[in-house]
């Protein structure tokens, strides 16, 4: 090689050196832009056509995808006649509280006609997570998958599998939602069970006129597939099984455990899975089945599952289903089992020096209603009216953003205007005795629980019911939180055994049927936060509260200024 070459072949490899790294870095950094249309569309299900809301005509709706650390931009247009929010189910919005979604928590509804902007950063954030409307019961048709991928050299912790399949568990009524939400709470009594379990949006042949709404994924023997479980649906939790496979849970809620080997799953609404399963049966048809969870007494379910195809390749097309078994509805056990088995995957660094101890109680009560028409307003038990709530305290909605008010009043003013004075707005619910002993009586108020930025915190739920004890899934946004333990009855402080070495890392977690859960985490994402039985009746009911995180010393540890586009009320 001459000398004169030498510089060139330098300048050469630096130039493809350089453009390796800003490849990199488009990598690591992509910006993935969406537009969400909000609008109706006529679909048939269960003999019968009806107007459902959906995402850009899909029902479940599009799928997102990226990778660890891109930005999400989405614009949600909203065509329909009903306000509309998104919620990034699991996405920690670290430093963007204002894209969060619950409506009148973070932000106004997106009005009829009206459009919203959302922009966020999937920060240190990777896995299976689910996007879903968070205004009234909209929920029940607009959601669709969230998946976050490793980074393009982040190998999973598990052999890479052959293909994988996103599964959304959902349920489906034939009244308009919006419509049945208002109906419900008119009434002070129970919601209908939904006419129908749904997987991929498919009932499945166990339901009317839907022998050929079957979902149905194709198979090759011998090859393992990752699949994403979702439940999306609004009221019930769901068993999942597939005839004679076992099923491998190696992530729940966005974060990787300890691989862990099962016949069945039970998800409650809002929480993923990711389960491995191995195609290793004989060529055939093999079922796979949703079916209801209900730990509740005295309640209307759905009991007839929902229906998939696990076939092989290579199967007979007349080939006889294997038909997949699921537990009994109310088979608390099962639900223990698995429960027991998720274990983050590494070692962990639970907080063990603890700032704020709190002790939540969660139940279902009977308000006393004193409406002049009782038959048609009063038709909960004893004639009354039902509620939910945590410490004994109803949440009641506003109809302005919480989050711009604590916002204004961080600038020098305040104008809240909802049912409660400024300063009780931000009291500190912490273990509210429940004093009415001998009645199931609520009260009512808007109220959050504040933090100091990095405060450590560990939370008792105690699931409680002078009416009825049922698995309670609680949602915690902005956070995720080590579940470090959970038992039965009431939690006795002397006798708890809790995990502080591996918990599973979550952001919804069902409190047992008359028992408890605690949770701990850091609070160290600035701004306000619902914290919410993710049953949409319950939530509906009042059983909701929320957490304020101050800001900290750091620009990078405050709130920052609101979106200029934010929806007003």
């Amino acid at each position: 090689m001459t000398n004169s070459a030498v510089p060139c072949l330098f300048r050469l490899s630096f130039f493809l050196f350089t453009l390796q790294v800003m490849n990199v870095g488009r990598i690591s950094a992509t910006t993935r832009f969406y537009q969400f249309k909000v609008q109706t569309i006529r679909l048939t299900r269960l003999c019968q056509t009806n107007e459902i809301v959906t995402v850009n005509g899909k029902f479940p709706g599009p799928a997102i995808s990226a990778q660890e650390d891109d930005r999400i931009v989405v614009k949600v247009i909203n065509m329909t006649p009903y306000n509309t929010t998104i919620h990034w189910h699991g996405i920690k919005q670290k430093l963007s509280c204002w894209y969060d979604g619950p409506s009148y928590i973070t932000q106004c509804p997106i009005q009829s006609g009206q459009s919203f902007t959302y922009n966020f950063k999937v920060a240190q954030q990777k896995g299976t997570f689910l996007w879903h409307a968070h205004f009234s019961w909209l929920r029940a048709t607009v959601y669709g998958p969230l998946i976050v991928y490793p980074k393009a050299s982040v190998p999973y912790p598990f052999k890479k599998p052959f293909n994988e399949h996103t599964i959304l568990l959902g349920e489906y009524w034939l009244k308009n939602v919006v419509e049945l939400e208002q109906q419900v709470m008119e009434s002070g009594g129970p919601p209908p069970p939904a006419d129908a379990f749904t997987i991929n949006g498919q009932p499945g042949p166990n339901y009317n006129c839907s022998s050929n709404d079957v979902y149905e994924i194709q198979i090759v023997p011998r090859k393992t597939y990752l699949l994403r479980l979702i439940n999306a649906g609004i009221n019930m939790e769901t068993f999942f099984t597939i005839a004679n496979h076992r099923l491998t849970i190696v992530e729940v809620d966005g974060e990787y455990t300890k691989p862990y080997t099962t016949e069945r799953v039970m998800l409650v609404p809002g929480q993923t899975m990711n389960i491995l399963v191995t195609a290793d049966q004989a060529v055939g048809r093999y079922s796979m089945a949703m079916g209801p969870y209900e730990s509740a007494k005295n309640v209307k379910f759905q009991n007839t599952s929902a229906i998939a195809n696990f076939q092989y390749i290579g199967a007979f097309p007349n080939s006889v289903t294997v038909p997949a078994k699921l537990p009994i509805f109310n088979d608390n056990v099962a639900v223990k089992t698995v429960m027991d088995g998720l274990r983050s995957l590494n070692a962990v660094d639970v907080p063990r020096n603890i700032d704020a101890h709190l002790f939540i109680t969660i139940g279902i009560n009977v308000n006393k209603c004193n409406s002049e028409n009782p038959n048609n307003k009063c038709q909960g038990p004893r004639k009354g009216r039902l509620a939910a709530s945590m410490n004994n305290i109803s949440f009641v909605e506003p109809k302005v953003s919480i989050l711009e008010a604590y916002y204004k009043q961080l600038e020098g003013y305040f104008t809240l205007d909802f049912p409660t004075t400024p300063e009780k707005a931000y009291d500190f619910v912490n273990g509210a005795p429940n004093d009415i002993a001998n009645d199931t009586q609520a009260a009512n108020g808007t109220r959050a629980i504040v933090f100091e930025y990095g405060s450590r915190i560990q939370i008792i739920f105690q699931n409680t019911g002078t009416l009825t004890t049922e698995n309670h899934p609680i949602h915690l946004h902005g956070h995720s939180f080590y579940v470090i333990g959970y038992g039965t009855g009431n939690y006795d402080q002397q006798a708890a055994q809790f995990n502080l070495e591996d918990p599973p890392y979550m952001n919804t977690i069902g409190v047992p049927v008359g028992g408890w859960a605690a949770i701990r985490f850091v609070a160290n994402n600035p701004g306000l936060w619902l914290l919410h039985c993710h049953f949409d009746i319950h939530q509906t009911w009042g059983m909701s509260t929320m957490f304020i995180v101050k800001n900290g010393k750091k620009v990078q540890e405050s709130l920052p200024h609101p979106p200029a586009d934010l929806p007003k009320c």
